[in-house]
């Protein structure tokens, strides 16, 4: 892989990873009828800090999803290319198209394990979660 197909995969990457942040999402809790509900706020804390381990974190994953995706997009390309009689060109086309497919796969995949484990350790903790 040559540089210019390195660059444009890891900008690519960090370009994906930012839009899959886990930061904003809170699952919103009833706390009507809910015993527990003076520890809402502790438990949210808790639990967010369980789901980002637990999801593996969505930058993270989408870094790894984007690397492998380079990887075999670069080589699809370049049997493509050599086809066509440009394998440099295909593997870098292949590379980029790879790197963006892959790393939003696994930023989607990592950012839904980051959602049920949230939510999930909420209703464990006996909250009534809505979404």
């Amino acid at each position: 892989m040559n540089k210019l197909t390195t660059g444009i995969v890891l900008i690519s990457s960090v370009i994906v990873s930012g839009c899959y942040s886990q930061g904003g999402w809170t699952p919103t809790v009833d706390a009507y009828n809910d015993p527990n509900a003076y520890r809402i706020n502790q438990d949210m804390a808790e639990c967010k800090d369980l789901a980002s381990h637990a999801s593996g974190g969505t930058a993270k994953e989408t870094a790894i999803g984007a690397g492998v995706g380079g990887l075999i997009g670069a080589a699809g390309g370049a049997a493509l290319g050599a086809i066509a009689g440009n394998a440099g060109t295909g593997a870098a086309i292949g590379a980029a198209a790879g790197g963006i497919g892959g790393g939003a796969k696994q930023g989607f995949e990592s950012e839904a394990q980051y959602k049920r484990s949230y939510s999930n350790c909420m209703r464990n903790r006996g909250h009534h979660i809505v979404n």
